[in-house]
């Protein structure tokens, strides 16, 4: 069972359909349904009962998350245990979130360097700011600082910041001001890490135009977000494969 977050954005639930399909090419005959969190249809409960229907007696929960939270932590285990108290001798595990797994810190790397081919400052004089969704969760946001680190050793930029959208800080206008003020880049590029689009990746968006209109001479680029891409897909199998 695949679970994702949920969104009240069409095109963003669609890629994560998207992305289900890409998973169960990967594990077929394995059967495999997704599930939404929240905002839209199927539920957990919905894609529970199509699989027990199916005659399945184990069910391998996948969070399509990127880091471990209180929706991995608390919010999935809670429901989906109430599922197998309503149904008889059916088990299920969790897989863990698929993080900072190599296939993801690949595809982060790949959207990165897609857009700094599009800019024409040197890399001695541009910035990357990596941006998280937020959490008030310590761990999680331990998670994305050290997934910075991770992606700084790959990518060739002068430094590399870490900002949040929301519930953590730094917040992204304080970075992007900061890194703006400091006078040592002509170009910042500033990486969404989100894995569909969305209401979210548009208000970032309008953050960084924000912080454009602002320092007229700075380069200010957007890169895209991850998406229902095949590398995501082979990080859940991984994910799934260490709890089999």
């Amino acid at each position: 069972m695949l679970v994702g977050h949920g969104t009240r954005d069409d095109e963003g639930t669609q890629q994560f359909f998207q992305l289900g399909e890409r998973l169960a090419e990967r594990l077929g005959p394995q059967p495999v349904e997704v599930a939404l969190l929240e905002f839209q249809r199927p539920t957990i409960s919905d894609a529970w009962t199509r699989l027990v229907r199916q005659g399945v007696q184990h069910i391998h929960v996948a969070p399509l998350l990127l880091f471990a939270a209180g929706h991995a932590k608390q919010d999935i285990p809670h429901i989906v245990r109430e599922c197998q108290a309503a149904t008889s001798g059916v088990s299920f595990d969790q897989a863990r979130p698929i993080s900072r797994h190599r296939s993801m810190v690949q595809l982060v790397s790949r959207r990165i360097g897609d857009t700094l081919a599009l800019s024409a400052a040197g890399s001695s004089s541009t910035a990357l700011v990596m941006v998280g969704r937020g959490s008030t969760d310590p761990c999680a946001q331990a998670d994305m600082k050290v997934l910075s680190e991770v992606v700084s050793r790959r990518i060739d930029v002068a430094e590399v910041f870490t900002a949040f959208y929301a519930m953590a800080d730094p917040p992204l206008p304080e970075v992007l001001d900061y890194v703006a003020n400091s006078g040592r880049f002509s170009a910042v590029v500033v990486h969404p890490h989100l894995l569909f689009t969305g209401r979210l990746y548009e208000a970032i968006s309008r953050q960084v135009d924000q912080a454009s209109d602002r320092f007229t001479d700075i380069q200010f680029r957007l890169s895209s977000y991850l998406g229902p891409d095949p590398l995501v897909a082979e990080a859940i199998c991984a994910r799934v494969r260490q709890i089999e």
